[in-house]
């Protein structure tokens, strides 16, 4: 739900996906933040009152396509229903105008709602579910760019004019070590207006990276590939460069691109995750035919560790 930063999603950007490259920088992001109104929160805390097993209440933001909407078009919200229909209960979304990044601490920790959709595997804050998917970094660039721009060693990538990235993830660690950050730092800046981004999370808005990489404005954008799927699928000028997932930083730590994502519950929840766990696999199906319309390449769970 929630790149998310991340993949915050963990959430996500959102997210809280938290990488363990932008957990830190994500973290400041949500102390920072102002406490959610007295208003909304009773709001909320009404709307929560509905307590009986046959509901699975899910924390769910307001405004935060492609993940979430009030309107239930986020691809999240879809896949909560199916969730919910596989353990026998009915879906009650707990609203909130925050972004995703904020739902752990301001909704799911105070028992506002029992689960947070899309959040990186093992997030320590909570309690997560076997993997639901996994997904790339992606780069996006129209089809008829004369760039060959296929990872992060490619020549071209010295060439592009303008590249989007989200500040706090995998892009701006990598631009970085390519020593590519000063070339591209204010254009990303001019994705939010220049908003300033003291003391506050301020959202890249995916529609507009990849937008501006349609019309010829930018040459390449780098983003967790969830946030931006339905927006390339949408465009035929566009493609995404799956990202592969061997890359480190200039002191040799990984950086990684690849992510699993799954539910999560509050850490004393354990029956709840053991029931939503059962859900998932019940609607694995359903589940992956929303990822594959929603435009997500979907990879293969990594091999176990030895």
């Amino acid at each position: 739900m929630m790149c998310r930063i991340t993949p915050l999603h963990s959430n996500r950007q959102r997210s809280a996906r938290l990488s363990p490259t932008t957990a830190v920088a994500a973290s400041f992001l949500a102390a920072l933040s102002l406490a959610a109104s007295a208003d909304e929160t009773s709001k909320a805390a009404d709307a929560a009152a509905d307590t009986g097993a046959a509901v699975l209440r899910v924390c769910a933001t307001t405004s935060e396509l492609p993940f979430s909407s009030q309107d239930k078009s986020g691809f999240e919200n879809r896949i909560a229903e199916v969730v919910a229909q596989a353990m026998g209960r009915s879906v009650q979304f707990i609203w909130s105008s925050k972004p995703g990044i904020f739902a752990v601490r301001d909704q799911l920790n105070i028992k506002l709602c029992d689960v947070v959709m899309g959040l990186d595997t093992g997030d320590d804050r909570v309690l997560t579910t076997r993997p639901y998917y996994r997904a790339p970094y992606v780069f996006v660039q129209r089809k008829d760019s004369k760039l060959n721009i296929e990872n992060w060693d490619s020549p071209d990538l010295q060439r592009a004019e303008k590249v989007s990235y989200i500040p706090g993830t995998a892009g701006e660690v990598m631009l970085t070590k390519l020593d590519l950050i000063t070339k591209h730092v204010n254009y990303m800046h001019s994705l939010t207006n220049f908003q300033d981004k003291r003391n506050k999370y301020t959202r890249v808005p995916p529609e507009r990276m990849v937008g501006e990489v349609a019309d010829g404005t930018a040459d390449l954008a780098v983003v967790f590939a969830p946030d931006v799927a339905r927006y390339v699928k949408a465009n035929d000028k566009l493609k995404m460069t799956v990202l592969p997932d061997n890359n480190v930083r200039v002191d040799g730590e990984p950086v990684p691109h690849h992510f699993d994502q799954s539910i999560a519950v509050r850490k004393d929840d354990k029956d709840l995750r053991a029931a939503v766990d059962a859900a998932v696999e019940k609607a694995k199906a359903k589940i992956e035919a929303i990822l594959k319309e929603e435009g997500i390449p979907l990879l293969p769970a990594p091999p176990p560790r030895s």
